[in-house]
């Protein structure tokens, strides 16, 4: 099974779009939503969630107040003003860290696993779809997007792709997204600003030694960075496999809930058909060279 994650250097590029549009090109797949913090795919596939479950991936502090002298040394040694002067742990602070379970000196602290989100695994006409949700305050995405890939692993069966709607940025929910991928797509427009975040969310893929393409979304509103775009490819040795125009039709399907495919847009279908097939001609490749 060949996994591949789309990401991109920010959000908003385009980049669940093309893969809820794959999902419905892409034959015997399976999906996964890894943007925790804003999920969005959900939106455009009709699912039916088979599995859901919490998800514990933080530690907090609990002070017993039976045992609790009120000394005030955890107070004075908590950097995140989690212990106010009731000597309770204030939730949204406390980061976990376990400094106040040490000088405790009658060890009235300790550290409590808490939840901080939820899985899912839903059923789609498209294939097995695996997703989640951070709590509101919530941190550990990292972990909840590791979870909901191990989730998915939890209900393959004969399938032979994994399309992944990665999370949006350089940070460690980006590296969990394409941890063990076989490939990464990077959706990128064509600004300054989505010249820098291509360039660095690559840079992630290549420290991973992970084969990295490039997609450029709305392509033919400013011709001159796509020139940039596809130097900096050309240059860096990354292959640009899809060039999508701009077309008001997508955003008027995705307020109906749609993928442009669905709505019958035949530019938008032929050029995601057209990236499917680049990329995996160009995984092929790679195959053979090594």
């Amino acid at each position: 099974m060949k996994q591949v994650s789309f990401v991109s250097g920010k959000g908003g590029t385009g980049k669940s779009t093309v893969v809820s549009s794959l999902s419905l090109l892409v034959k015997n797949k399976m999906l996964a939503d890894c943007d925790v913090d804003a999920p969005n795919l959900h939106l455009l596939l009709d699912n039916k969630v088979l599995l859901a479950e919490d998800f514990y991936g933080a530690r907090a502090a609990v002070i017993n107040r039976d045992v609790c002298l009120q000394c005030g040394r955890c107070r004075g040694v908590c950097r995140f003003d989690a212990i106010n002067e009731s000597f309770e742990i204030v939730p949204m602070h406390c980061e976990g860290c376990g400094a106040c379970t040490i000088v405790c000196p009658v060890e009235a602290i300790r550290l409590e696993t808490v939840k901080t989100g939820q899985t899912f695994v839903s059923g789609t006409a498209r294939g097995t779809f695996a997703h989640a949700l951070l709590d509101i305050g919530a941190d550990g995405s990292g972990k909840l997007v590791t979870e909901v890939r191990k989730k998915l692993e939890q209900f393959k069966k004969d399938e032979q792709w994994i399309l992944i709607d990665g999370s949006p940025g350089i940070g460690c929910v980006v590296i969990a997204s394409i941890a063990g991928a076989d490939a990464v797509v990077a959706v990128a427009e064509p600004t300054k600003s989505g010249l820098s975040d291509l360039e660095r969310v690559l840079g992630v893929a290549r420290h991973f030694r992970i084969s990295g393409f490039v997609c450029i979304n709305k392509f033919d509103l400013n011709p001159e960075i796509t020139v940039e775009i596809e130097n900096f490819c050309k240059n860096n040795d990354f292959t640009v496999i899809g060039k999508i125009p701009f077309d008001p039709g997508v955003m008027k399907a995705l307020q109906e809930y749609k993928t442009p495919i669905e709505a019958g847009d035949q530019q938008f279908t032929q050029e995601l058909e057209n990236l499917w097939q680049n990329l995996q001609e160009e995984m092929n490749k790679k195959i053979d060279m090594d």
